[in-house]
């Protein structure tokens, strides 16, 4: 497994990559990035990567958030959300996406936002948007932790109709 450790090697990989692909002659260049966001240092991490991408390859970049289904209540304990929090829940990560977006404008930048399980919906909405690249963050969770919650990374890796890339935070 290659392990980058600095932004700027980042960078520096993500420029290889770029000029292998547009050397290879029977390779066609991604013209859709489907990059999704759960708002923390790992995704934004992912989501300057696949801008810098997204900018050399001059594709289309679509930003995913999904709001979970535990976000919207949890059913089993009986609770349940107002749709006034729902609303301003939404509101809220709607805005976030749109402030993430804002801040590359060198890039062309969809905001997506849906409900449900995030695995499931970055794969649904990989497919509607003709993603030819997905990028994801991953924390790294092992053991006991990954087991409970599982790996949204991981799931996408083995079921995504395109290649995918993961990356973790520098240290």
């Amino acid at each position: 497994m290659l392990r980058v450790s600095t932004v700027r090697d980042d960078r520096a990989v993500l420029i290889r990559v770029a000029r292998i692909v547009k050397n290879a002659k029977a390779m066609t260049l991604p013209g859709h990035i489907l990059v999704a966001t759960d708002f923390s240092e790992t995704a934004a991490h992912a989501l300057d990567l696949a801008a810098e991408l997204a900018r050399k390859l001059d594709a289309q970049l679509h930003l995913l958030h999904v709001l979970g289904i535990p976000d919207l209540g949890v059913p089993e304990l009986g609770v349940a959300l107002t749709s006034v929090t729902m609303d301003s829940m939404v509101a809220s990560a709607q805005k976030q996406l749109d402030a993430l977006a804002a801040a590359r404008p060198a890039v062309k930048i969809e905001t997506l936002l849906r409900t449900g399980d995030a695995r499931t919906e970055i794969l649904r909405v990989a497919t509607q948007v003709g993603a030819e690249l997905i990028v994801l963050g991953t924390h790294g969770r092992r053991g006991l932790s990954r087991a409970l919650l599982g790996s949204v990374a991981e799931y996408v890796l083995r079921h995504g109709h395109c290649p995918v890339l993961i990356t973790r935070q520098p240290l």
